[in-house]
């Protein structure tokens, strides 16, 4: 990971709906000194610090051959011999199972992460991490807060097929 240094209103009611999506949102919420990142409450984004933006811009041909893709996670689990990286088994639309690697094991326990809709680079080409292919990259938020880095694997709505291109 790079180093960031350089409810509904109207009538009052919420639905179960709602308040089970929340409630889990805060369950697989990533942790900071024992604090979730995510809770019912707004965020105080005060003590965040973001990454500048570029500079250089990208041309929208060059922009357009990235193939960001929905997908769901199928399997996820620990990386033998490794801290950080977690091993996804995602579908992404297609009849096979796709195979990414993404260093965010500090961040989330693999179980937190089954069934979960994601956000993916299909069309990297293959990146050989501990001797296993990676077959693209999960999308993630990277922030520095109160001086440590936070993160959070971007997420989908359920009623987002996966393999549906993200434009």
């Amino acid at each position: 990971m790079k180093s960031l240094k350089s409810g509904s209103e109207g009538n009052g009611v919420r639905s179960e709906a709602v308040e089970t999506a929340s409630e889990a949102a805060a369950a697989a919420a990533p942790m900071i000194e024992g604090a979730p990142l995510i809770s019912a409450e707004k965020p105080d984004f005060s003590k965040v610090e973001i990454e500048p933006l570029f500079k250089d811009y990208v041309d929208f041909e060059t922009f357009s051959k990235s193939d960001f893709r929905a997908v769901k996670v199928l399997e996820c689990e620990a990386v033998p011999k490794s801290k950080k990286l977690l091993k996804f088994t995602l579908n992404d639309g297609t009849e096979r199972k796709r195979t990414i690697l993404s260093g965010i094991h500090e961040y989330y326990e693999p179980e937190q992460l089954v069934g979960k809709p994601c956000v993916a680079i299909t069309n990297l080409p293959p990146r050989k991490m501990m001797g296993i292919d990676s077959e693209g990259m999960l999308i993630s938020a990277v922030y520095e807060y109160d001086g440590h880095e936070g993160l959070n694997l971007l997420m989908l709505s359920d009623h987002i097929p996966a393999g549906v291109k993200l434009y």
